[in-house]
């Protein structure tokens, strides 16, 4: 057994575990902290790597990339540590196909595809059902949403097939869960993917990269430099790579922890690990079965994540930002692409094979999926595509310790009955992660939040001095901030309940509607409604006369 003895033994050098490290020294600089990590380097689920570039070579992120100006915890932690943001290049025109290989291809510059007036509508309907619904999520804690056990019974697909009348439209829908979860709509519970959407702010701000969105802005020099960064901070003599945890046992007083070649004791563990990757240590005593039956059926996303470099920005030059959105049955690999051009004006794109269709894809030669990548990209924005420097990919299925990306998601069932001990402490054994945040679930700035929060826990229980009154309230059990709720809380007292969440629960850009009662809410939402239903039908009728004379005036895509 190692001699040292630690205060805190983090397992997992990515965001979360490296944020929760920071905030436990600076908050007591004399605690012994030790971070273990699996791969042979930190991290996580984020990694840049250089890349042959017209320039010479320039530095690409191939796991998460975006930020948003609503995610305050990442950006807290860029200004934090002195690094700078840029906005996504999104000026020109979209590529949207769908439909099957013969169908036409589009070009669209607003935020919505240019779809028909009758998927349009099947589209405008379908968003403001999932952000009604959304909106009566109790993120924290999911079973207490009115109808939870219905909502957790079905998938996202039966959803939308149950309430999207337009094939185009569900084909779309499964372009946007492959290109968020890297997983199919059939795949997922739909009450996870509102509890999803409502961490984020509803649906569009996954899916865009306007302000306020996801896709919003790009870190300078890469996001894994966060992680550099961090254990800088922490200092790297407390940072062991090719340490992989394989075991943790605890008693009453201590806690060890076990990797292949050492035994290491300590007073609390904090596993920040994706929960699939968690399930396979082996825990003494056993974890509660509720953890156990979560963690061992939270499947991961699969994604392949490509960068192209070229020795100019030709879809610039074209009118086209450099955005493509194609559906399965297009024959197309990937489900979306960005501009992904560099600081020092490197030009390239990003792209990613996701879901059935990554797993399609992954079984192929790299020279294979090289090719229909820039066979689409020919297609899509010109023969200039086929004239590149370098394609470079990372399947994330195939990486050691993380087994996918970009997120852990739930089958039906599991929130309604396991969701609380996703984040309940076992014993000394604290749980982070982007899975477990409520502020962008999913995201490096959910990574910091957990972190931030399992970090609070710890010093909650090891020196409560260090914490302010706000944080040691902030600890406070969530099942003592709900429990004035029912079973089966109506929608006025969730709602209400949602408005009163502090800043520090409640995502930034909820904050507008504080001032708005339920039923405020209730009857703008319903003039909203009733004013875009007779707007639609006005626009619908116009649309079709006037489609029979513009169905001949189509202009060219590239």
């Amino acid at each position: 057994m190692t001699a040292e003895i630690w205060d805190v033994i983090i397992v997992g050098a990515g965001l979360s575990g490296l944020s929760a490290a920071h905030l436990l020294q600076k908050k007591n600089a004399e605690l012994r902290i030790l971070i273990l990590e699996g791969k042979d380097r930190v991290g996580g689920r984020t990694v840049s790597i250089d890349v042959p570039a017209a320039n010479g070579v320039d530095r690409w992120d191939f796991g998460g990339q975006w930020v948003g100006s609503t995610q305050t915890h990442i950006l807290d932690l860029i200004k934090e540590l002195g690094l700078e943001t840029y906005p996504q290049f999104n000026t020109g025109k979209k590529v949207y196909h769908t439909g099957g290989p013969g169908s036409k291809v589009r070009t669209y510059r607003t935020s919505i595809p240019a779809l028909s007036p009758a998927v349009l509508l099947d589209l405008t309907t379908l968003l403001w059902k999932i952000d009604r619904l959304s909106a009566t999520v109790c993120i924290q804690e999911p079973s207490r949403t009115p109808n939870a056990a219905a909502l957790d019974s079905m998938t996202l697909h039966s959803y939308i097939e149950q309430n999207a009348w337009t094939t185009e439209l569900r084909e779309e829908m499964g372009v946007c869960s492959r290109s968020v979860f890297g997983m199919e709509p059939s795949q997922m519970s739909l009450l996870f993917f509102l509890m999803y959407t409502a961490a984020a702010g509803g649906v569009l701000p996954l899916l865009e990269s306007t302000p306020g969105t996801a896709q919003e802005l790009k870190i300078k020099g890469g996001t894994q430099q966060l992680s550099h960064c961090l254990a800088g901070c922490v200092g790297w003599k407390n940072v062991r790579l090719r340490s992989a945890v394989t075991a943790i046992w605890q008693d009453v007083e201590w806690a060890q922890v076990k990797t292949a070649t050492d035994t290491f004791l300590c007073r609390a563990v904090i596993v920040t690990c994706p929960p699939h990757l968690a399930a396979k240590i082996h825990y003494t005593p056993s974890l509660p079965s509720q953890r156990e039956f979560l963690t061992q059926n939270m499947p991961m996303g699969h994604m392949i994540k490509f960068i192209i470099t070229y020795h100019t920005a030709f879809w610039r030059e074209k009118g086209f930002s450099g955005e493509i959105v194609a559906g399965a049955s297009t024959n197309c690999p990937f489900c979306v692409t960005f501009d992904a051009t560099s600081p020092s004006g490197n030009a390239a794109l990003v792209g990613f094979i996701a879901g059935q269709l990554a797993s399609q894809w992954s079984s192929k030669e790299p020279g294979e999926r090289r090719d229909a990548v820039l066979a689409s990209l020919v297609e899509y924005l010109g023969p200039e595509a086929a004239f590149f420097i370098h394609y470079e990919e990372k399947d994330w299925a195939q990486e050691e310790y993380s087994g996918g990306c970009p997120v852990n998601v739930m089958a039906p069932g599991l929130l309604t009955y396991y969701h609380p001990s996703l984040r309940e402490p076992c014993g000394r054994i604290h749980w982070a992660g982007t899975e477990t945040a409520t502020q962008w679930c999913g995201y490096m700035s959910g990574a910091v939040q957990a972190g931030q929060r399992a970090a609070l826990e710890v010093l909650a229980g090891l020196c409560p001095s260090t914490l302010t009154q706000e944080e040691l309230e902030a600890m406070t059990p969530w099942s003592t901030v709900i429990e004035d709720f029912t079973q089966t809380p109506d929608p006025e007292r969730v709602y209400n309940f949602q408005m009163k969440l502090s800043a520090s629960t409640r995502p930034p850009h909820l904050h507008a509607m504080q001032s708005l009662s339920y039923e405020d809410f209730s009857a703008h939402t319903t003039w909203l409604m009733s004013s875009f239903i007779h707007t639609a039908i006005a626009a619908t009728s116009f649309a079709v006369a006037a489609l029979v004379c513009m169905s001949s005036f189509d202009p060219p895509l590239v």
